[in-house]
């Protein structure tokens, strides 16, 4: 496991980024094409962030994401992998940007509950009558009394 210290922070929301000094990253060689490069350079990069153990979220944030997250989770840890490009840096930034959007959807507060509203009685009246004014109009099409 390597620890790096990067440039910018990558924003989960709000103020909140992650913590460059939590992540530890692991490189190896990537799958898939690339000739003789391929088997020369660690360009697949993996990001290991400890959700149970972070002081960088807030409390409820931090809970929401374990309790979302839990099948991904290894002992409180969330590991994100990338290896589309050729590049180790490109696939850093991947991995790093996809961890972030993860957490922001597993932090996100959940959605306000649904308030019913009735349909208004003229909206279903004219629908009906719409109906019944295309059935009439088939109705009308087929040839039964044409004898």
């Amino acid at each position: 496991m390597v620890h790096m210290s990067g440039h910018r922070p990558y924003v989960i929301r709000g103020s909140v980024s992650l913590p460059e000094a939590e992540l530890m990253w692991r490189f190896s060689r990537s799958s898939g094409p690339g000739g003789q490069h391929v088997n020369t350079s660690d360009s697949q990069a993996e990001v290991r962030f400890d959700l149970a153990g972070t002081q960088a979220l807030p409390e409820v944030w931090k809970e929401r994401a374990l309790e979302r997250l839990a099948s991904r989770l290894v002992d409180g840890v969330i590991s994100v992998r990338a290896s589309e490009h050729r590049s180790q840096w490109r696939n850093r930034e991947m991995a790093a940007t996809r961890l972030a959007a993860l957490l922001a959807e597993a932090t996100a507060p959940p959605p306000k509950p649904r308030r019913a509203t009735r349909i208004p009685r003229g909206i279903n009246e004219r629908r009906l009558r719409e109906k019944k004014r295309r059935g009439e109009t088939k109705q009308g099409r087929s040839g039964k009394d044409w004898g």
